[in-house]
């Protein structure tokens, strides 16, 4: 078991951008390239608020048809086993067609208040003024109107969202790009290899924007790097 990232372990992988995370993870052959990161079903709903990076709260809900529910304070309750800060993933149960929403300014205020930095689903959501105002991500697969017959079904167990399982404790980086799960055992390692792999990038946009470019330098530069990967 991983210890929890501190407050400052998790300021510093909110600096990183999602794609780079991901092409930090890479470099760590822990999981195949095509995997670990949500679809594209699942947008960036609020996408100025930046990065969300937290531990996942995992629920299933429905809005389609009204049936018993657990009790709110149970779903809460559960929420606080979870390492702040905490993401709330939902599982939609009438997706792909979902009717109503979880999501909006009161159940945007109820988890901040528990400590949740925002929610995925692929659900929708609504009231993006307001959470926007929050400072309260959405990451979701639409906008919707209402929140119909909108209820907790299920709370605490793993969730199938935007092609991806989470389970709860998952560790989840997301920005405008997309949503990601980070492996927790080289979370702490990830800054370092995402700036080694920034300042790869860096020198080929360089070599690209310079007077001095030509095909055969970058393709030099592509081999020269290749082989220094190698080495490491």
């Amino acid at each position: 078991m991983v210890a929890p990232l501190s407050p400052a372990e998790i300021e510093a992988l909110k600096k990183i951008t999602t794609p780079t995370m991901s092409n930090a993870i890479e470099t760590f052959n822990v999981r195949p390239r095509n995997e670990g990161f949500m679809d594209s079903s699942i947008r960036c709903i609020l996408p100025e608020l930046g990065a969300m990076v937290g531990y996942a709260y995992t629920l299933t809900i429905r809005a389609g048809r009204q049936e018993p529910s657990p009790s709110p304070l149970e779903v809460w309750a559960g929420a606080l086993g979870i390492p702040e800060p905490r993401v709330v993933v939902v599982q939609d149960l009438d997706a792909p067609n979902p009717i109503g929403s979880y999501w909006g300014e009161v159940n945007g205020n109820t988890y901040k208040a528990l400590g949740c930095v925002g929610a995925v689903t692929n659900g929708g959501v609504r009231d993006l003024d307001e959470v926007r105002r929050l400072g309260f991500h959405f990451f979701a697969s639409c906008v919707l109107v209402s929140h119909a017959y909108d209820h907790v079904v299920d709370f605490g167990k793993p969730v199938q969202v935007g092609g991806v399982t989470v389970k709860p404790g998952d560790l989840i980086h997301a920005d405008q790009h997309g949503v990601l799960l980070v492996p927790p055992e080289i979370a702490r390692d990830l800054p370092k290899a995402a700036a080694e792999y920034e300042a790869r990038e860096r020198r080929v946009i360089s070599l690209c924007q310079s007077p001095e470019f030509s095909p055969q330098k970058l393709l030099d530069l592509y081999i020269q790097q290749a082989q220094e990967g190698s080495k490491a």
